[in-house]
């Protein structure tokens, strides 16, 4: 028997063999949940786009978390942009066998989901994230996204998004929060911040490189091979029709597995989009005075263009007066101290 396997935890999609990624950690629950599932955060890094100060103070929960990933062995990196992660400083040298981004999310600007302007800013976002982690995969490697698969959120076309960053659907898995104990989905943003938010009909896509095409284009573009073929004669050998009928055998085999799958969790998405449906609207009415609230706070009125819109609201993150107060205070201390207070108080 292989030893190093029979050692391997497992949990769920992950196991201790592979380098996990995480990017746009909320509270650092879902990090948390797979370091003790696995014994170990040695082969885990865990990312947030906050600086370690603003972090605590959006997301005191993560205060627990942070410390038992820092236990475990976790590498945390703050301050890293989905946009340019392949390039961060401490991240840009590093491949990995598996990235997740749980529920990507652009900001609430106080406006509908089924906006296409918010709908086109998660795009931007998701496209963006599937760039730089495509960059960044070892061998082998899977880049992963949890995300809603029923409206409006399907409109994103994140398998499309995905296709452009020469990545390509390999599983897609029905998500139940109940294979992760202790994650909590929170909101992140300003708008009702450190809430859970409705996850019904989610899914875990997977996706990895579209090793068809790379292989194509290594052949088409290098002048010559280990048999001394030079590049024009490689060009008559990758023939035009074998290679459509080739891509259009594994397209057909990966939507029937999909489709199959999905099929058996649609009528559930049906039932839990009509008690979700009726909940939103409860969930709505109760923050409606919130939601006037903080546009109040920006300086905006309900009938804010969307111009105007985006020229207040910058990196979907509104600090307050006292946010950035209590900044000021944390400089120069490190996160034990500030866990050290927290306790104190």
């Amino acid at each position: 028997m292989n030893t190093s396997k029979a050692k391997e935890k497992r949990i769920h999609c992950y196991n201790s063999s592979q380098k996990i990624l995480l990017v746009g950690e909320g509270n650092f629950s879902f990090s948390a949940c797979l370091a003790r599932a696995l014994r170990s955060a040695n082969n885990i890094v865990a990312t947030s786009y906050h600086d370690q100060y603003l972090q605590v103070i959006k997301h005191p929960t993560s205060i627990t978390h942070l410390e038992e990933l820092k236990t475990l062995g976790c590498l945390l990196v703050f301050e890293v942009d989905v946009n340019k992660m392949d390039t961060h400083p401490v991240l840009k040298e590093m491949k990995f066998d598996v990235i997740i981004y749980n529920f990507p999310h652009a900001g609430h600007y106080c406006i509908n989901e089924t906006s296409l302007w918010l709908i086109e800013m998660h795009r931007k976002l998701v496209g963006a994230y599937f760039k730089s982690a495509s960059k960044m995969l070892n061998e082998g490697g899977e880049v992963h996204l949890r995300h809603r698969d029923d409206s409006p959120y399907n409109k994103w076309n994140v398998v499309s998004l995905a296709g452009e960053s020469g990545l390509k659907l390999k599983d897609k898995v029905m998500f139940h929060i109940c294979h992760y104990p202790g994650y909590s989905n929170i909101r992140g943003g300003d708008v009702r911040t450190n809430e859970t938010f409705p996850i019904s009909c989610a899914f875990t896509f997977k996706f990895s490189l579209d090793l068809l095409e790379i292989d194509r284009d290594d052949m088409k573009y290098n002048e010559v091979n280990d048999d001394g073929l030079e590049k024009k004669d490689l060009d008559v050998l990758v023939h035009p029709k074998k290679v459509e009928v080739l891509d259009q055998f594994v397209s057909d085999t990966d939507d029937n597995r999909v489709s199959d799958q999905t099929k058996d969790h649609e009528h559930a998405c049906d039932v839990s989009k009509k008690e979700e449906d009726h909940d939103e609207q409860n969930l709505l009415k109760k923050a409606e005075s919130n939601d006037e609230n903080e546009i109040s706070r920006i300086g905006l009125s309900n009938s804010v263009s969307k111009t105007e819109l985006k020229n207040h609201v910058k990196d979907e993150h509104i600090k307050t007066d006292k946010d950035v107060d209590v900044v000021h205070e944390l400089k120069g201390l490190s996160l034990h101290d500030i866990i050290d207070q927290d306790q104190d108080a």
